[in-house]
This record gives structure tokens, sequence and C-alpha cells, in this order.
């Protein structure tokens, strides 16, 4: 049975010269969540920072289990919505390959050390056009995931299922995040088919809540892995605990149903069922989404913005109060702050090596040493500005992990580190 609900119109690839592989069997948007997951980039994940430096323990989350998740949360949320949903039926339902697409890939931009990296990449490329984790997600799908002009050439939907953001840099004053590269403009118009952003969706915060409904159910999805089971790590990692989440909580304002989520955790944590409480809310969360329709400008062109998803309030204060519980415990704690400051070094100090060396060589009195590989060094110096030669730079820092990036920093500055025969 066809599903109605996608049409040629969604399932267009970026590329017009793209063909069907004959006795193809999967459909435009399985082949999309296939050729994620068989990708470096999606493995390198498994090394790069969600909470705790990735390699801290075996058992604490990193970007590449926390998009497991989030895929795994996603399909859920679809799956739920098609059964019970007024607005769905089984020939006119959204995609779960498309939706497990668009949270397998959600991260796949991140940089090495999580926020911070963002946080330190953006700062060090604001004068190149900055750097944002969602942008360089696109970048990879779009433009490098299998080479220096490959991307793989996704989907109208799948693209539009990961662009959480649809403002450019720059055209907001003072940008630190939630944008796309100024350069992305064709990607964002293959994305809206060539419609332009009516008056009423301004650049900011208006635009960029602007989203299909699948990239809708991958933010729902998202806030659900990460407020909870960063939840569950900080317990586990002994920087929650029930003593200091009640205290926690008493200097807080909470309302009498904000205080009722967090008496929850801490008897959970009280009774050391933490993982079936968190696994308990993750179900809640799921049956929290509903559907609604939509009117937006681009309704008329594909069913995908047609209908908005609104979720539980009850549900949503939960998640606020998750979500600073580990603010204030976990991500602003003596012990994450500096390492947080140690990240930030880190890419700083390369940076400035890759700046002197590769963005701008022609700085007076400066030699040349080769860092990089020879297709990297080749890749930059055939760019033709400035500020493409920082992108190229931009893209080696963001694609490390956690270790290489450690590794390489110790390799450059550390005179008791590094061998000859070292290959990463």
């Amino acid at each position: 049975m066809e599903n109605q609900f996608y049409q040629s119109f969604d399932q267009e690839r970026l590329l017009s010269d793209s063909r069907i592989v004959p006795g193809e069997y999967r459909s435009a948007f399985q082949i999309d969540r296939d050729r994620i997951i068989h990708t470096s980039a999606f493995r390198r994940l498994q090394n790069k920072t969600q909470v705790f430096f990735s390699g801290e323990y075996d058992f604490y989350r990193t970007r590449l289990t926390h998009s497991i998740e989030v895929a795994q949360i996603g399909r859920s949320i679809c799956n739920r919505l098609n059964k019970t949903s007024k607005h769905l039926r089984s020939d006119f339902s959204v995609d779960a390959d498309l939706v497990e697409a668009s949270c397998l890939a959600h991260d796949i931009g991140h940089p090495p050390f999580g926020h911070t990296g963002e946080r330190t990449l953006h700062r060090l490329m604001e004068p190149y056009g900055g750097f944002e984790g969602n942008a360089q997600t696109l970048r990879i799908l779009t433009s490098i995931l299998f080479g220096p002009d490959r991307g793989m050439n996704p989907s109208r939907g799948f693209v539009d299922g990961v662009l959480k953001y649809k403002t450019l840099f720059g055209e907001v004053p003072n940008q630190k995040h939630h944008y796309l590269y100024a350069e992305q403009v064709p990607v964002l118009e293959f994305m809206t088919g060539g419609a332009g952003f009516p008056e009423h969706l301004p650049p900011g915060k208006t635009r960029n809540g602007f989203r299909s409904i699948e990239c809708q159910m991958m933010d729902w999805a998202d806030d659900t892995a990460y407020s909870l089971n960063d939840i569950a790590d900080g317990i586990h990692a002994g920087f929650i605990t029930a003593d200091k989440a009640q205290q926690w909580g008493e200097s807080k304002s909470l309302t009498v149903e904000e205080g009722g989520v967090l008496d929850e955790l801490l008897e959970a944590i009280r009774r050391n069922r933490v993982e079936s409480a968190i696994g308990k809310k993750i179900g809640q969360f799921i049956a929290a989404a509903d559907l609604e329709e939509a009117d937006g400008f681009m309704s008329d062109l594909t069913a995908r913005h047609r209908y908005r998803l609104v979720i539980d309030p009850e549900v949503e204060k939960a998640c606020g109060v998750y979500k600073g519980l580990s603010l204030d415990l976990v991500f602003k704690s003596q012990q994450l702050q500096q390492l947080d400051r140690k990240s930030d070094f880190i890419l700083t100090r390369l940076f400035e090596v890759f700046d002197e060396l590769y963005i701008q060589p022609e700085k007076p009195g400066s030699q040349h040493f080769r860092l990089l590989s020879d297709e990297e060094e080749d890749l930059i110096f055939s760019q033709e500005t400035i500020e493409a030669r920082a992108r190229v730079v931009c893209d080696v820092l963001a694609k490390m992990t956690d270790g290489i990036a450690s590794r390489t920093y110790r390799r450059l500055f550390d005179a008791d580190f590094g061998s000859i025969v070292d290959l990463v």
C-alpha cells in the first residue's frame, strides 16, 4: 500500500543527476538511514563527549549511544502516533525510517568535547563564518561526508528532518548559535523547493521554529533522551545525590507539579531504582506527544508541514526540571567546568597552530610544518579565499574525536609525548 503522506517532492534528492540502482528494494528514506549508519562520521560519535569525556567509564553515554537512544525514541513516537492520531491512517502516515534517519544524524556535525567544543569553534571561526553543530551536520551530509566535494546526496525529506535552524549566520546581530552557514543558501532553497521565507517568518527564533513534523519528532526525542539520560549518568557519576537534589529543589521556586517531579526522582535515587524510573519516564514522554493541524507556507507542497507536534504541558514542565537539575549539579560543577576549560584550551591552541600554517600562512616569519595529510593540505591550499581555508581547517578539527584532539595536542605541545611511529 503506497503511503500518500509523501510525494516525489519529498523524495527528490539534492543532486538532480542521481540515479536509482537497478533492483533497489529500499525506499528513499531507508537509503538515507543506511548511508548514515555505515560512515566513519557516525562511528566517530563513539569517542565524542555527551556529558562526560568519552572513555571515562564504559557505561557513560557518548554521542553515539545518545544518537542511538534518540533514534529509538523518535521511532517510537512516530509509530505510536501512526496508530493513535486521528490525522493519520495506514495509507497516510509519518515514515518511521525517515524519523530514525533524522535522529541518527542529528549530532553527526558535533565537534569533540561536547557543547564546549561547539562554543569554542564558534568563537574561533566567528571572523570566517562561524561554527554551529547543526550547520556542520548539514555540511557533512550535503558536501563532505564521502570526500572534499561529495556528500551523501540526501533526499529533501531527510534534509528537512535534520534542519532544525533556518537562519543564516549574520542575519541576526551577535548570533552565537542556532544558525546555518551563509554559504548553505542553496541547500536551504532546495529544502523549500525554491520558495522564499514569507515576512511572518523573519530570521531568528521565529524562522528556526519552522520545522517539518519529522524534525519536530527528532527534536522531542532528543529532549527526552538528554533530559532523562543525562540525569541517569549524573546520578551514576555521583554528581546528583538525593541530598544534593533536595537542596537544589529547596533553592528553587518550584511549582507543586515540579516539586512532585523532583520527589519522584528522589524516591528513585533512595530506593536505587533510577534505571527503571528513567525507563518509565521515557515511555511517558513518548506518550505525551500528539499531532494537530498546522498551516504554513509549505503546507501545500508537502504533508510534512501540515502538522505540528504538541506536547503535554505537564511533561514539558517535568523535562524542564530535569534539564535544570542537570545544568546546575552536573554541567556547572567544578569538575566539569575544569574539563570544559581544558577542552577550550586544547581546541584553541590547535586552531592557532593551524591558523598560522594553513589559514594565514603569509604571516611574516612563519615556517611551514606539514601537520596534516597530503590530501587535507592540498584541499586547504586549493581554496581561493581565507574564509574557505578556515572552513576546511574547521572541518579537520570538528571531525576529531576527543581522543584524537587530545593526542594531537600532546604531540604538538608535550615534549615527552609522541613518537615517529604514531599514526594518529
